[in-house]
């Protein structure tokens, strides 16, 4: 029988290592990701504290897949990062709130933003989009308004629900600019990073996070957003058909998670 301390450790390991392949291969679900995979398979007790140890555990993963996607100039860095500026000030107040619902509604709540986003997913159209497109002096007045308020709104939900948003980032990206898919994906990646950095401040000051846990994940990320990139890299044309399978365990898991915590909250006292 395998030692409950080195079980937990090899949990969290492959948990970390789930996360950084998403997060390589199509720049997102490693967030939606991290609080099941913390709470039903890692074993962490919290709700709260699953949410702020995913958010450290995902920003790091997060930093790593883009650095890499930065090498492969994927990234719209003027259009990001006024993105994720904007973004800051909407997961810190969201995060603020999230604390301050109860952790089983929180759970239900959280699936439920899992089936909308996973819906989105699988109707997702093609990349398309303006491979051109730039935030310049010139196209500020067109482009930022946008681009401030999507994330603000995207940072509001991420930090409330301690998701980094990458399945909703990409979306508003690509809305916002008509930047290609895969430039929207490296762009992302950038708000990722800052709004889990953003929760995981603000739940660690209130010591709701498992650093040793959070330390373990990362480790186990590092070799998933390698193995994803190298993935992407071969399996590009499939995009579409892996978006659609990971869209259905998405779905699936926020069913599961809703019935979980519809069923904890009408449990008799």
């Amino acid at each position: 029988m395998l030692d409950p301390v080195f079980l937990h450790a090899l949990l969290a390991l492959v948990s970390g290592a789930l996360i950084g392949l998403s997060l390589g291969l199509i720049g997102g679900g490693g967030s939606i990701l991290a609080v099941p995979l913390l709470l039903y398979v890692v074993g962490v007790g919290s709700p709260h504290i699953a949410i702020g140890t995913g958010a450290l555990a995902v920003a790091a993963n997060a930093a790593v897949s883009l650095a890499m996607h930065s090498r492969a100039r994927t990234v719209k860095w003027p259009c990001a990062l006024a993105f994720a500026g904007s973004g800051v000030a909407g997961a810190a107040v969201g995060a603020h709130f999230g604390k301050a619902v109860g952790g089983d509604v929180l759970l239900a709540l959280f699936g439920l933003v899992m089936i909308l986003v996973g819906a989105a997913m699988f109707f997702r159209r093609g990349e398309g989009g303006n491979p051109d497109v730039r935030l310049d002096r010139a196209s500020a007045p067109r482009l930022l308004p946008p681009l401030a308020s999507t994330g603000f709104l995207v940072g509001g939900l991420s930090g409330f629900f301690g998701i980094g948003g990458g399945f909703l980032i990409v979306p508003g990206l690509v809305t916002a600019t008509a930047m290609p898919l895969l430039n929207a994906i490296g762009s992302s990646l950038v708000s990722v990073t800052v709004f889990g950095l953003t929760t995981a401040t603000s739940y660690a000051f209130s010591g709701l996070v498992d650093w040793g846990a959070a330390a373990l994940m990362v480790a186990g990320g590092l070799g998933g957003s390698f193995a994803g990139l190298r993935l992407a890299r071969h399996l590009s044309g499939s995009r579409r058909a892996l978006s659609v399978v990971f869209s259905t365990v998405v779905i699936a898991t926020g069913l599961y998670i809703v019935w979980t915590g519809i069923g904890t909250l009408t449990a008799p006292a």
